[in-house]
């Protein structure tokens, strides 16, 4: 049976760390858009293979290992996914559960791959924070991906609705509650997050009267809350477990 240790652990949290950076903070939505273009897709693996090699300061075979797996599955959705199915909620979950599952598959491959780095002293402390910075991210930014990714099929039929508004105000609004979602499960008091949705529900009673817009509201609401606090649920049972092991 599989034990783990305190060095899988470190070496998850950095290549956690890398995989989350190079996709939802270092790839903009125009490398998104243009990802099928040779040129633009090398640049992003070459961005997770930096960005790998950074995290874990060296440890070459790990590096090329995790970077070679995100080759391969950005292969497999960008040019055999039809694009239909490569635009939804659901191919964008199956392929972060893809990298997460070979990110994992190089840690117990490699488990001493952050020991065998630069940083090999400084990780027993970073690994917690890296979990925390990695959850906090995929909460807030790739949860603006999801929540875009589900309500397509509505957002066409609100184009004047979404317009009355400041230009990018309903983003801002989503990583806004996200990041408070994420913050009050942090610090253990996941009940402001009813407060939470009855502030937003007040603010938004008078421009969504209208039934349609009242139900693309809520749709799009629920969904983002519902993100954010999974992650941050995931993210702090993660850091549990990560105690667990360091204090044995």
């Amino acid at each position: 049976m599989l034990s783990l240790t305190s060095e899988m652990v470190q070496s998850f949290a950095a290549l956690l760390l890398a995989h989350v950076l190079a996709d939802f903070v270092f790839q903009t939505a125009g490398m998104v858009k243009a990802k099928r273009h040779p040129g633009v897709f090398l640049l992003h693996i070459a961005i997770v293979f930096m960005l790998s090699a950074a995290a874990l300061g060296g440890a070459w075979p790990a590096v090329l290992a995790a970077t070679v797996a995100h080759l391969g599955i950005d292969a497999v959705k960008t040019y055999g996914v039809p694009a239909p199915m490569r635009g939804t909620a659901t191919a964008f979950i199956a392929d972060q559960a893809a990298h997460l599952l070979t990110i994992a598959a190089v840690v117990i491959y490699w488990p001493n791959a952050a020991q065998t780095g630069l940083w090999a002293a400084w990780w027993p402390e970073l690994s917690q924070p890296a979990l925390m910075l990695s959850g906090f991210v995929v909460a807030v930014l790739a949860g603006g991906h999801v929540v875009a990714l589900f309500m397509a099929p509505y957002a066409n039929r609100f184009e004047d609705f979404r317009a009355q508004g400041l230009p990018n105000a309903g983003k801002v609004i989503g990583q806004l509650e996200r990041a408070l979602i994420f913050l009050l499960v942090v610090i253990g008091q996941p009940t402001g997050i009813g407060f939470l949705i009855a502030a937003k529900s007040l603010l938004r009673f008078e421009a969504t009267k209208e039934q349609k817009a009242s139900e693309y509201v809520i749709i799009g609401t629920l969904t983002s809350f519902g993100w954010a606090l999974a992650v941050s649920s995931a993210t702090m049972a993660l850091i549990s477990v990560a105690s667990t092991v360091f204090a044995r």
